[in-house]
């Protein structure tokens, strides 16, 4: 999946009412303040903040593990509830923050491609 296809499924997975933007390359939901209709960009990806929201959100478990075979550390997300149960894996490498992020968005994604 592209960037944009991941934000749009966990954004429709989360009820994130937004849309990509081709020029910024990102997604932006409506952010009203001070009486101004904004938009902000919503990036789990790079955002911690953003990220655990999902989390939250959605019911997602994190757990961190290596595998047996080859010894590599791994960020796992589980989705486990009654109509779906998936589970995603990022390599953690040098970023365990970056790997756990994407992880995240991936499995939110899987979620928002299985809504109708």
């Amino acid at each position: 999946m592209t960037e944009e296809e991941l934000l749009r499924c966990a954004a429709k997975a989360a009820g994130i009412k937004g849309k990509w933007h081709e020029v910024d390359k990102g997604w932006f939901i409506p952010h009203e303040g001070g009486g101004w209709l904004s938009f902000v960009r919503w990036d789990p990806l790079n955002n911690d903040y953003h990220a655990l929201r999902l989390v939250v959100k959605l019911n997602l478990s994190i757990a961190h593990s290596w595998t047996h075979a080859e010894g590599i550390p791994l960020a796992n997300v589980i989705v486990d509830n009654p109509e779906q149960t998936v589970t995603t894996g990022e390599i953690k490498g040098d970023d365990p923050y970056d790997a756990t992020r994407k992880a995240i968005v991936r499995a939110a994604a899987e979620i928002g491609k299985a809504m109708k």
